[in-house]
């Protein structure tokens, strides 16, 4: 008989945690949550302190059924989800789920920030019980995002369009990306202009210094005929290096990653999205295969916590000794301090082992695993080696009434730098160490050039959730979901990485700011996120925080006059409509995006698409009329035409609605897979292209790259395909033997 049944999220989890113990233990896995709120409805009990009234997933009652019969072979159960409040919600509605099963039996808690064998035993010798505190926060925010979620999207509905939603905190991010903007948009450029020229000696090499004061006063240059009056006053004058000096200093290593700069940093560096840093983290914390045995390669990725074990400190300390030198060690063990909202019961994120170097593992890893692990291996490496020393030297030169300066820094000693590379350090201009005070210098021709502010950057994934984080908005756990919510609603797209609001979510935001202001504001989000750590610390009762939001919320929600919201939402024209010669076209608002309409709705029915020109004027787009093909319907005969629907151009019987025959329109590219059928574009629910093959679900071929149907030059492989990365840009790629052609 088993010593104790185990229950974690995942089956890669349970696999790993199953072998470390020798199958004494049975490990099942409820796949993440085993009940909810129920997906059609409210689900809470407003009248009743806000009491969750909770639901089985019907998705997994086959695994419900094995965690009962499973829960009956045993003396004792070790819940053992994830460290945080989510994974603590998890352990208790399993309780609840399985109480009748559970009976007298022992349950425990069990808790671990790594998946390797010393951790899994050391937490199963030291049980705890279910944090109550931690699954009463969880509900909270559960039910505070139901609330907000049911009370304020049915108004978007009724006034801008249909499955629409608010969301407490997705709101305040958006708000965010919409009023940067606007300060974009709002943004007024000034002109200014730069003075520079190339200074020296005999003998020595030069270096660029540009105007920094006129006249003994710092001068911003406003036109050129400014900056030409100054050049004619100085341009004959004698410069001298009235000031050089030089001085080191010490860079000292970042911290160790945390959730959000792990997220920030892998979008940077690698570019990765949050979504994709999060995925391939949690396939590394749950475990790998090394050379036939499975352990977790990182700690728990989903923290705010810098703190690191002790056990690791010195692990850490041996690689780097072994790897770099006794000198490259720092002297003391580095420890960083943690925000005050740190949750330090977790530690930062980690290699499990120091010497699980990158390229020992690599060939257990997926390319993007290895480049994650990599980054995670090198960034806490680093955190104890010595600093980087750097030389900063500066420099004045006088020249009649104007003073230049020029700075540069290099690399003294590498120190951390050798583990982690990815720091900044601006070069800037490297002075040769024979310049001395009071040189006299030649100079070139004095250059004058024209710049212009620049508006403040448009946020990019890393920059909003460093700014999320900034503000105490969300929770490690929360970003990457706070991101891809916006991108789904299509709330936000993307250009050149960084965010840009849709005209449906500026919308959306326009009508959440005017109405709901004090509930959708940065800061009293942020207060919020104390208040549910407040719950979770045992200071606040939760029921009592969100009927203190929702008498707020009630309150606004009746303010709003739905018919006059309506209106300002409605773009009118003076497009006379087509169909009943009456009313007028107005613009209104879906969830795919802007439409026309007759005012007369619902009397006429008419509605057209457009499209605007650059000058914002509207051009109605006529519907294409199909295009005949010289060939016959094969179930009724009749001609066969090319139509286009939602999902793009397709064919089909002209005999419509009597005969429902449609077939796609291929790339001329036989399936490789099948041989049979051909290859054909289709798009997901996302809206996302792929080509899969016609014989789909018999085949189920299917891949990203666009396959062309020219033979490839060297092995003769009928097809290529069309690729993209960042690297080459647009090129073609034979599939069998990996040429590359432009």
């Amino acid at each position: 008989m088993a010593k104790g049944l185990i229950i974690v999220e995942s089956p890669a989890k349970a696999n790993t945690i199953s072998k470390f113990l020798d199958n004494k233990y049975k490990v099942k896995a409820s796949m993440g949550h085993v009940r909810d709120l129920p997906p059609k409805s409210m689900g809470v009990d407003v009248e009743h302190n806000f009491t969750p009234v909770y639901e089985l997933d019907p998705k997994k009652s086959k695994v419900i059924a094995e965690l009962r019969n499973a829960v009956k072979d045993v003396d004792a159960v070790f819940l053992a989800s994830d460290h945080d409040r989510e994974g603590e919600a998890i352990a208790w509605h399993l309780t609840e789920v399985l109480k009748k099963e559970l009976g007298d039996k022992k349950v425990y808690r069990i808790v671990f920030n790594e998946i390797t064998a010393p951790a899994i035993k050391a937490s199963i010798s030291q049980p705890g019980q279910v944090d109550m505190a931690k699954v009463d926060a969880q509900q909270a925010r559960r039910v505070l995002d139901r609330v907000v979620g049911y009370t304020v999207s049915p108004l978007l509905w009724r006034v801008i369009a249909k499955d629409l939603s608010a969301g407490r905190v997705q709101s305040v991010a958006l708000r965010l990306i919409c009023e940067r903007e606007a300060e974009i948009l709002a943004f007024v450029p000034r002109e200014f202009w730069k003075l520079e020229a190339n200074f020296w000696r005999e003998g020595l090499p030069p270096f660029k210094a540009s105007l920094e004061k006129w006249e003994g006063k710092k001068l911003e240059i406003p036109d050129e005929a400014k900056a030409v009056e100054i050049i004619g006053r100085i341009e004959s004058a004698q410069a001298v290096l009235s000031a050089i000096k030089r001085s080191s200093r010490k860079l000292e290593p970042p911290a160790p990653f945390i959730t959000s700069t792990l997220q920030q940093e892998a979008s940077k560096i690698l570019g990765f999205s949050s979504d994709k840093t999060m995925r391939i983290a949690q396939e590394l914390y749950e475990g790998i295969s090394l050379k036939g045995e499975s352990t977790g390669l990182i700690t728990y990725m989903r923290t705010d916590s810098t703190r690191v074990a002790e056990q690791a400190q010195q692990n850490c300390r041996a690689l780097i000794k072994d790897r770099f030198g006794e000198n490259a060690v720092h002297a003391q063990v580095r420890a960083y301090k943690n925000k005050s909202t740190a949750q330090d019961a977790h530690e930062a994120i980690r290699p499990t082992d120091a010497f699980h170097t990158p390229e020992s593992v690599e060939a257990s890893l997926s390319k993007d695993q290895y480049r994650l692990y990599t980054l995670i291996w090198q960034r806490f490496v680093a955190t104890q080696m010595i600093p980087a020393r750097l030389e900063t030297t500066t420099a004045s030169i006088e020249l009649g009434e104007a003073i230049f300066a020029a700075s540069g820094s290099k690399v003294l000693e590498e120190g951390f730098l050798k583990a982690y590379p990815h720091v900044t350090i601006v070069s800037g201009e490297q002075i040769d160490s024979g310049y001395k005070s009071k040189d006299e210098l030649e100079h070139d021709a004095l250059k004058k050039s024209q710049h212009f502010t620049s508006p403040p950057s448009r946020f990019t994934e890393a920059s909003l959730i460093k700014e999320l984080e900034a503000q105490g908005i969300g929770r490690p756990s929360t970003y990457a979901t706070i991101i891809s919510t916006l991108r789904k609603r299509k709330y936000v797209g993307m250009e050149k990485k960084s965010f840009v609001p849709t005209p449906l979510g500026t919308d959306v935001n326009s009508f959440l700011v005017s109405k709901f202001d004090p509930i959708f504001n940065v800061k009293f989000t942020a207060n919020m996120e104390n208040e549910l750590d407040g719950v979770e610390e045992g200071r606040t009762v939760w029921h009592t925080l969100v009927s203190g939001y929702y008498d707020e919320l009630m309150k606004l929600v009746k303010s709003v006059d739905l018919k006059k919201e309506k209106a300002s939402f409605t773009e009118a024209t003076d497009i006379v409509c087509d169909k009943c010669q009456q009313g007028k076209l107005v613009v209104r608002r879906s969830k795919g995006g802007e439409f026309l309409s007759c005012n007369r709705f619902p009397a006429c029915k008419n509605i057209k698409n457009f499209s605007r020109d650059k000058d914002g004027k509207i051009h109605i787009e006529e519907p294409r009329e199909p295009r005949m093909l010289d060939e016959k319907c094969p179930q009724c005969g009749s001609p066969l035409q090319e139509k286009r629907g939602r999902y793009g151009a397709f064919i089909a019987c002209s005999n419509y609605p009597k005969c429902k025959f449609t077939r796609p329109i291929t790339t001329g590219v036989k399936c490789p897979e099948c041989g049979q059928g051909e290859l054909t574009q289709r798009r997901n629910k996302k809206g996302g292209t792929f080509f899969s093959c016609t014989r789909y679900p018999d085949c189920k071929f299917i891949t990203n790259d666009k396959p062309l149907p020219i033979a490839c030059p060297d092995c003769g492989n009928p097809f290529i395909y069309e690729k993209y990365s960042k690297a080459l840009g647009e090129y073609k790629q034979c599939p069998k033997c990996k040429k590359t052609m432009a």
